[in-house]
């Protein structure tokens, strides 16, 4: 590993890192301490980079060394999450063994842009007849709940989600700052319901490093998000994104970045517009390509009609995979949508 890779600790405390060297480092990139421990590199600045770091950082000190990783934070995805209790980096917290899956998918990406999508004409079944009759929600949208406390925003979530019963939904409900208590509160009733058998919970907790509690959303959307590329639809429930903004200016306060209103960060309207963008209805007169590090939708051609395709890194072009897999090439896997 070259020298440019590595760099020193020269500063840490209350989950935060300044780090000295690490002169090739990417912002968002993946970064480990000595210890173990990860970190995401935030501020990439003249002298130093500032990384937030994912865990427990009371055990990062002065002078430890860290090096690059080269990728950016990953999670695990498909279908043996669902039924599970994760933290905002895939693991399972609800003691019942490892995730039974192998695939990983990078928390950060470019939302689809228009051209990729199709208009939303098909509505969620909430089960709630006010909603469903006079503001119905669709398949595609993104749907804001907003009230005084106590109010029942998250009740509307949770009824909604037990309402998807033997339909085909996945839903996954991403727990933001809220106590422990509640969030075993909320299992407590999906798992009466049998609701879980649909359901996917993703826990960042009031008492994990705000780094945590920043990154959980964007984990919760690529979980759905792989739901989506397999052709399958996903509702993705945030409670709540208040708590997700307040980590997010703990984290900028701490990094020393410029305050605005309220002492938010002056791109925290960004911070949630990159999120919820990427809920989409895919067209179907395109085909999602799929890389290792890279998701792309390519336009259909005659031979590539309505398929998905997952295969290796490459320049390969969606009707490239196909006539590999025409020459009887097995290193592509085929999926109808």
């Amino acid at each position: 590993m070259g020298s440019q890779n590595i760099g020193t600790v020269i500063e840490a405390g209350d989950g935060i890192a300044e780090v000295e060297g690490l002169a090739n480092v990417q912002s968002q990139e993946l970064v480990e301490f000595a210890n173990g421990v990860m970190g995401i590199a935030f501020n990439l600045e003249k002298e130093k980079v500032g990384v937030i770091i994912l865990g427990d950082y009371s055990s990062v000190s002065e002078g430890m060394q860290v090096h690059s990783t080269g990728r950016i934070a990953s999670v695990p995805v498909g279908d043996g999450l669902i039924g599970r209790v994760v933290n905002a980096l895939g693991e399972p917290i609800d003691g019942k063994g490892p995730i039974q899956n192998t695939k990983f998918r990078p928390i950060e990406r470019i939302a689809p842009g228009v051209i990729a999508r199709q208009d939303v004409d098909t509505p969620v079944q909430t089960g709630i007849i006010a909603i469903d009759s006079m503001i119905p929600i669709g398949r595609g949208q993104r749907e804001l709940i907003i009230g005084d406390r106590q109010t029942g925003k998250t009740a509307i979530a949770l009824d909604t989600i037990i309402n998807q019963k033997g339909k085909d939904l996945i839903c996954i409900y991403v727990a933001i700052g809220q106590k422990k208590a509640a969030v075993a509160r909320t299992l407590a009733i999906l798992e009466s319901y049998g609701a879980m058998a649909h359901t996917v919970i993703v826990v960042a907790a009031a008492d994990e490093a705000a780094a945590l509690q920043y990154i959980v959303p964007y984990s919760g959307c690529t979980i759905g998000e792989e739901f989506m590329e397999s052709g399958r639809d996903a509702l993705v429930i945030y409670d709540d994104l208040s708590k997700h903004a307040w980590a997010y200016r703990q984290v900028s306060l701490l990094l020393r970045r410029p305050p605005g209103r309220e002492a938010y960060p002056g791109d925290v309207f960004y911070l949630h517009s990159r999120l919820l963008e990427r809920a989409a209805r895919l067209s179907d007169q395109f085909v999602i390509v799929t890389k290792e590090t890279d998701t792309r939708t390519v336009a259909i051609e005659a031979s590539v009609n309505g398929v998905v395709y997952t295969g290796p890194r490459g320049e390969h072009e969606a009707i490239e995979a196909l006539k590999a897999l025409d020459s009887g090439e097995e290193k592509y896997n085929v999926k109808k949508v």
